[in-house]
């Protein structure tokens, strides 16, 4: 079976893509890939930091994905042994290296979680403690010398620390410069990266050509934009999907996007091509599609991704049952009122809010609702004996019910 054509792959791998370095060396490695019936090696790496991942870390995937949908070689390379030195990008201090049980835990989580995208029968799993781990004192000093100290002050987040003076420890100088290596052991023709791993991926595009091989091309992939379509997706700010999140769960979160940041999602997070993404959006601009169906239609895709298609169906169905129709949710948890309870105080005393402050804040931001309605004061009484179905927030539902 051969490649698909230059132009179709580039089409492709142009979707999403922040910045191609260089689209031209790119069309010549695809040119001579499809000439010579070998695929493309391209790698991407991961230090095996975070164990769980959200959209935001399969934006990079999705791009391997599309490599590997074209007939080429993707590596996972997971950096157990740069994983020890702990990647210094975008940080102002020092960042604490993961021990040997962490990073082989963390390693056996993504190697779970990336077949949700990845063919596990194509993906070539790889630990860049292979070569570098091999390395002697020798070939570490040679590997040093390819590079000056002043070429990698350059790097912002090094530049302002050395400025403020802050301390930046040796190994962490080291860091670029083993992970470019990782290229230059891996022959790779191309490498993908968030746009925060730039310097680290042209340091090995550089070490290719020192070692006498040809420069691997640079994809980087932009930082997906969480819920608030503000900061980048993180799991600490809490603007996150996580792929193990319940498809319900997943379903409301996407529901709950906005309309330019449905087209993003559209874009990093789906394999429409970009030429449908353009046409839905003319057709909205114009009032000949609905944004609430388009968004359901991105759900019921990410939803496919990482549970199933069946799965996606079903958390539509509850969502127009929930949403649309006001009806009670299937999976909802059952609360007991014994006796004529302020709502405030039972709120408080079920856990379900952690103070009466916190009660009142959101409750002035319209957060709460009774029966499908918004109480106008957090001091209703709850009757025993009535049953009530409450909501906080925009997914939290609870049946209130007479205790037994």
């Amino acid at each position: 079976m051969g490649f698909p054509d230059v132009g179709e792959q580039l089409d492709l791998l142009r979707k999403g893509a922040l910045e191609i370095i260089s689209e031209e060396d790119l069309e010549k490695k695809i040119r001579r890939s499809r000439k010579t019936g070998k695929p493309l090696l391209i790698k991407a790496g991961f230090d095996p930091t975070a164990p769980d991942i959200h959209l935001g870390h399969t934006v990079l995937i999705r791009k391997m994905k599309h490599f590997q949908d074209l007939g080429h070689t993707v590596v996972f390379l997971i950096g157990d042994f740069t994983g020890l030195i702990g990647d210094p990008s975008g940080r102002n201090k020092t960042r604490p290296p993961l021990n040997q049980q962490e990073i082989a835990l963390n390693a056996e989580t993504y190697k779970e979680q990336i077949f949700k995208l990845l063919d596990p029968q194509k993906t070539v799993i790889d630990f860049n403690s292979r070569w570098l781990g091999a390395l002697t004192p020798v070939e570490i000093i040679r590997l040093t010398a390819a590079y000056t100290v002043a070429r990698i002050l350059e790097r912002d987040d090094f530049s302002k620390r050395y400025k403020n003076g802050d301390p930046i420890s040796v190994h962490e100088l080291l860091y670029p410069l083993m992970q470019g290596y990782d290229s230059v052991a891996m022959h790779a023709d191309v490498e993908l990266g968030g746009s925060d791993q730039k310097f680290n991926l042209l340091v090995g595009r550089e070490l290719q050509r020192h070692y006498g091989q040809e420069a691997q091309v640079i994809v980087t992939m932009p930082l997906l934009e969480g819920l608030n379509g503000i900061q980048k997706m993180s799991k600490s700010l809490g603007n996150y999907i996580g792929i193990h999140e319940s498809p319900a769960e997943m379903f409301g979160k996407v529901m709950s996007v906005s309309d330019d940041l449905m087209f993003r999602y559209y874009e990093l997070l789906t394999d429409l091509a970009l030429k449908n993404i353009a046409r839905m959006r003319a057709d909205m601009d114009e009032g000949k599609a609905n944004p609430m169906q388009a968004k359901i239609e991105l759900a019921k895709l990410i939803i496919a991704d990482f549970h199933s298609r069946a799965a996606a169906e079903a958390a539509e169905a509850e969502f127009i049952k929930v949403f649309r129709n006001k009806e009670t949710p299937d999976d909802v948890e059952v609360l007991t009122l014994a006796t004529d309870e302020a709502l405030v105080d039972f709120l408080v005393r079920q856990g379900i809010l952690a103070s009466r402050g916190e009660a009142k804040r959101i409750h002035a931001q319209g957060g709460i609702y009774l029966d499908h309605q918004r109480p106008e004061s957090i001091q209703v009484m709850l009757q025993k004996g009535k049953p009530y179905l409450l909501k906080i927030g925009k997914r939290k539902f609870y049946k209130i019910e007479a205790a037994g």
